[in-house]
């Protein structure tokens, strides 16, 4: 189950970049980089296509913020062990001794 969060989440950030990347800002955005700018031939130029990309990337930051809850929380309940609970106790008996 873990696994399955952690690939979501991935493919949720890539897609959560290029969606923003896609936006139409103030200097034009990564949008105008096909079309060279200016007219309304443009991919999300139409105020229903920035509607549409605004709910896009409104929906996946809702679905990134609830995968890094949840994999907040399954991270903190696994049990995971330290390299260094491991060790055993004493010194190792190659290990110089003095100082």
């Amino acid at each position: 189950m873990y696994g399955f969060f952690v690939f979501v989440h991935i493919l949720v950030c890539v897609g959560l970049i290029l969606v923003v990347l896609f936006q139409a800002g103030k200097g034009g955005g990564l949008g105008n980089i096909f079309g060279g700018g200016g007219g309304g031939d443009q991919l999300f130029s139409a105020p229903s296509g920035s509607a549409f990309i605004r709910k896009v990337t409104t929906a996946m930051a809702i679905v990134f913020v609830c995968t890094s809850i949840m994999l907040t929380i399954m991270s903190s309940r696994r049990s995971q062990s330290s390299l260094m609970e491991r060790m055993p106790a004493g010194g190792s008996p190659n290990s110089p001794v003095g100082p």
